[in-house]
């Protein structure tokens, strides 16, 4: 083999591996967060309020994942008035679901019904005079 051969045929493999990668790059399953992100963007400084309210509690283990029981479980540190259990699978959107809370101290949630995976939880509530944030992560095996 000479090198004009030897040439062209290094550009017709870097030509293949380019589309091969465009056409996996524009086939590929892209899912935003949200679909409205740009107004909770503008509803974001509500959330820094909520983060710093609870920057009390981060040292506290308040939500505790139950493997044993498939049971997910939040201790509210303050009086729940009304608040929201978020739980978000960020592989598939399609699977994110709120539970709405009022009036508990002790949030169980039974985990039997989740795909495995990976899950995050994401608690807000209010205790009638300030409004409070956490998040948490766990892994359904």
């Amino acid at each position: 083999m000479n090198w004009g051969k030897s040439i062209v045929l290094c550009f017709i493999l870097f030509a293949s591996f380019v589309g091969i990668m465009a056409y996996k790059m524009a086939t590929a399953k892209v899912d935003l967060v949200r679909k409205d992100y740009y107004q909770k963007e503008i509803e974001y400084q509500q959330h820094i309020n909520r983060v710093s309210n609870s920057s009390i509690f981060k040292n506290n283990k308040i939500m505790t994942y139950l493997p044993e029981i498939q049971a997910f479980r939040i201790g509210f540190p303050t009086p729940v008035s009304k608040g929201e259990v978020t739980f978000f699978r960020p592989s598939d959107k399609a699977l994110d679901f709120s539970v709405p809370i009022n009036k508990v101290s002790l949030f169980n949630y039974s985990t039997e019904a989740l795909k495995k995976g990976h899950w995050k939880v994401q608690a807000t509530w209010s205790d009638g005079a300030l409004e409070y944030y956490l998040e948490d992560e766990f892994t359904i095996k």
